[in-house]
């Protein structure tokens, strides 16, 4: 008699959620190209540079010391005063290292602080376009998002008024990031202190402040909502190597919060993965406090980038894009082409145009609703200027066939 399986019960943890946009993207790209197929990614939030020789050294140094071992939850005493040194000398922020927790990336450092923070049932508002991950952490932690959609005409910046008509009783977070993923907007020390009138208004609520984009700014000193003292105890700083120090595949990110929510932080990261790896750490130490030079070069050149990629989006009819004053993005407007066809199939959302662009141009993106914002879709410019323009020429012969 043959045996039938029994089917496989899962957690009905993973229903809350869904995949990442940008990694589903980006895993399709990889099967078409490995079909023989050319295709250009304008999908994943990477830099194409390489890290820094001088903090390649560093790792390298550290393995030769023999940096091997365990370390401590919350990361190496001196890397946690080097993130201090950091905020003092780009933010003018002051931090001591027990307001520091160092963990396996920005993302886990986000999922740290919303599992410490969030309560089922507890509300989050998160201004839409946001970082796809931002959602879903919040509904693994049993929470409810709130999302509040921004304007094109603001540049995708929530405006107090919008902030003060969503908060409740029952919000607990506000999180938002400056430079923002998808939508490069940056916020000035202006529009902060005017975010910041309505916070002091409402004490209960904590801010998560994503600044992992800080160094590739476009349009001057990056601010931080943590630089007004008297909501500072409420506002949790995350940053990382990432995209400063095209360091993604190091995984290393950290908090700057008040001692309550960084030891809270500490104790849930203690269970899931303990200290961030050990080699990364020591590279890290000379990451933040040695020469920023490559880095500025690193933006210098997404600025070039940028300003091609906003050249070629205006070439193609029925685009609008605000432009980008930081990140590596463009997120155009692009409803103008819902509802066309090109015989064979018809394009009915932000989603069917990333695939159409995938299959018929072979170029990957990532639709807009990912971002909370479905009339758009991320185009990244982390990749040679050569691509880019190939990239946007296939994009714009392929629209050309719609009708």
């Amino acid at each position: 008699m043959e045996t039938v399986a029994a089917p496989v019960q899962l957690s009905s943890l993973l229903s809350r959620f869904a995949e990442p946009e940008t990694l589903k993207m980006a895993k399709l790209g990889r099967e078409l190209r490995g079909k023989g197929i050319d295709i250009i990614d304008l999908s994943l939030g990477e830099p194409d540079f390489d890290t820094p020789q001088h903090i390649k050294e560093a790792a390298k140094k550290a393995i030769d010391d023999n940096w091997s071992h365990y370390p401590p939850v919350a990361g190496y005493p001196d890397l946690r005063q080097a993130v201090c040194d950091k905020l003092k000398r780009d933010n003018h922020l002051d931090y001591k290292p027990e307001n520091i927790v160092v963990s396996t990336g920005a993302k886990q450092s986000l999922a740290n602080t919303i599992l410490t923070l969030v309560d089922e049932g507890d509300e989050v508002i998160i201004p839409a376009p946001f970082w796809v991950t931002y959602s879903e952490l919040v509904k693994i932690a049993g929470g409810t998002p709130v999302i509040v959609r921004t304007a094109l005409e603001n540049n995708y910046k929530i405006t107090p008024e919008q902030l003060e008509d969503n908060i409740s009783a029952q919000t607990k977070v506000f999180m938002f990031s400056s430079p923002c993923n998808p939508s490069g907007s940056v916020y000035t020390k202006e529009e902060l202190e005017a975010l910041v009138e309505v916070f002091r208004r409402y004490p209960h609520v904590f801010i998560i402040s994503d600044e992992i984009y800080e160094y590739i700014n476009f349009v001057g000193q990056h601010e931080s909502i943590a630089r007004f003292d008297d909501i500072k105890e409420r506002v949790i700083i995350v940053n990382g190597l990432s995209k400063g120090f095209a360091m993604t595949g190091y995984r290393l990110g950290y908090i700057a919060a008040c001692v309550d929510v960084a030891k809270g932080c500490e104790k849930i990261q203690g269970q899931f993965t303990s200290g961030a790896n050990a080699v990364t750490q020591r590279a890290a130490i000379t990451a933040l406090t040695t020469d920023l030079r490559p880095t500025r070069e690193m933006t210098i050149e997404f600025a070039r980038r940028r300003e091609r990629i906003l050249q070629l989006l205006k070439e193609i009819p029925g685009i609008l894009c605000a432009e980008p004053d930081g990140a590596f993005y463009v997120f155009p407007v692009v409803k103008a082409y819902f509802g066309k066809t090109d015989g064979s199939e018809t394009i009915r959302g932000a989603d069917d145009l990333c695939m159409y662009l995938l299959n018929k141009a072979h170029v990957s993106t990532v639709t807009g609703r990912a971002f909370g914002e479905p009339d758009c879709i991320r185009i990244s410019f982390a990749n040679s200027m050569d691509k880019i323009e190939t990239a946007m020429e296939r994009i714009k012969t392929a629209l050309q066939k719609l009708y």
